[in-house]
């Protein structure tokens, strides 16, 4: 008897980590379904069935959900990938833009990890990989809510693994450094801007365009989230290079050297 197809599903597939992890996924063998808002507007991507799914709309949400449920009767991994940016000092950060973001990249995924479980629960077994930052356990000056967000991300998978482990269910984070993706090359800007904080958000911006650009494509982040979900457990996952690198820094280092190699990174004095 031949062994059954992991069944994956992934969030925010219409480009950047999200997409490179589907198509990872599918070199697996697995079955693998893709959420993006718009189906009309999305690219196929080869051996992925596209979901419309808006992960800030709970009705959206479930309904995805269920689809691939009638389809399959099982989802063995969520990968939560889909998230939003913000570039902005915190006091001309307003609350409403850290709502719409702590939206997407917090009850977004609360959302959609609440309307998997049962399902786990149900089969004994399943794997939730959710899409954190180095951002989640190191600052960034100008990407406060941001961080928020990912710190968030960080309690919230901590939490829950502790809670759904009885049921054969393990959570596991992965926790990127710069990536070349759409979502910080085109990351907004808040809204309503301080003179003040002019010359130095400029150079922060600059120095994280500059990153950016330089930063690897997003299939080693891929290959990481993939071994985080089909491998052996572990709660952190950061992929090789500058991720892996500022997580031994910020274990075994002193705060002070830490928190300068931070302000040269991104061009602050």
């Amino acid at each position: 008897m031949s062994k059954l197809k992991n069944v994956v599903v992934v969030t925010g597939v219409s480009s950047g980590i999200g997409r490179a992890t589907a198509e990872m996924f599918v070199k697996r063998g697995c079955d693998v379904f893709g959420t993006v808002r718009n189906i009309e507007k999305s690219a196929p991507i080869s051996g992925v069935k596209l979901v419309e799914m808006d992960i800030r709309n709970e009705e959206s949400i479930q309904r995805g959900v269920q689809s691939i449920i009638a389809k399959t009767q099982r989802i063995d991994v969520l990968i939560n990938s889909a998230g939003a940016s913000l570039i902005g000092a915190t006091e001309e950060s307003s609350v409403a833009e850290g709502q719409a973001l702590f939206d997407t990249n917090v009850w977004g995924v609360l959302r959609t990890i609440q309307a998997v479980l049962p399902y786990m629960r149900e089969q004994r077994s399943g794997r939730i990989v959710n899409i954190s930052s180095v951002l989640g356990f190191l600052p960034a000056p100008y990407m406060g809510l941001y961080s928020a967000s990912k710190h968030a991300v960080e309690g919230l998978s901590e939490t829950l693994d502790q809670e759904v482990r009885e049921f054969g269910i393990r959570v596991s984070l992965v926790e990127p450094s710069f990536t070349k993706t759409n979502l910080d090359i085109n990351a907004p800007v808040a809204a309503e801007l301080i003179s003040a904080y002019d010359s130095t958000r400029g150079i922060v911006s600059q120095a994280i365009q500059n990153n950016v650009q330089k930063a690897p494509a997003p299939d080693g982040v891929a290959n990481t989230v993939v071994h985080a979900a089909l491998g052996a457990w572990k709660m952190r996952h950061t992929p090789k290079g500058e991720a892996s690198l500022l997580r031994k820094l910020r274990r075994f280092m002193p705060a002070n050297p830490v928190e300068k190699g931070i302000r040269k990174t991104f061009g602050m004095k």
